[in-house]
């Protein structure tokens, strides 16, 4: 049975969060592991609003922390879909860190994970295709493509290595 297509608009999220003390070491910086739990987040709840069923993270492909993340800066994670398989998916997920006292905003992290549908059974299920609509999406589409080449490329030269 063919599933009803989604865009990329229909699940794309935004959420934002103020960084408190117990987020960061004594210094003020707030911790890594904290800003990838966020971005976990973020990533999850774009897969589960595409396909509707419970999903997991498979992995994340690449968390580039670019700058410091501060008490009381609000962190803003913009998330949403870049590539569709059957049961998997790549998301797309951008952190910026806003200082409230004074408004500049830093681009503060990137990564891109991916996510597999699981089915009342827990094995991976078949989710709905991808709609893109815009140039953006189209590119981001693109990039992912690459992207998943080059990991089963890999993938398969470490096999063959063993």
């Amino acid at each position: 049975m063919e599933m009803e297509a989604r865009s990329v608009a229909e699940s794309r999220i935004t959420m934002a969060q103020v960084m408190n003390p117990e987020d960061a070491n004594p210094y003020g910086n707030v911790h890594g592991g904290v800003i990838m739990k966020l971005i976990d987040t973020a990533a999850g709840v774009v897969a589960l609003r595409h396909c509707r069923s419970n999903v997991v993270t498979a992995s994340i492909e690449r968390l580039d922390l670019l700058q410091p993340v501060f008490i009381g800066d609000l962190v803003t994670l913009k998330a949403s879909l870049n590539l569709v398989g059957r049961s998997s998916m790549e998301i797309g997920v951008r952190v910026e860190a806003e200082n409230l006292q004074t408004g500049e905003v830093r681009w503060t992290a990137s990564a891109h994970l991916t996510c597999v549908a699981l089915g009342r059974d827990g094995r991976p299920t078949q989710i709905p295709r991808l709609i893109l609509e815009t140039d953006e999406d189209v590119r981001r589409n693109c990039e992912a493509r690459l992207r998943r080449q080059a990991r089963l490329e890999a993938r398969g030269r470490e096999e063959a290595s063993c």
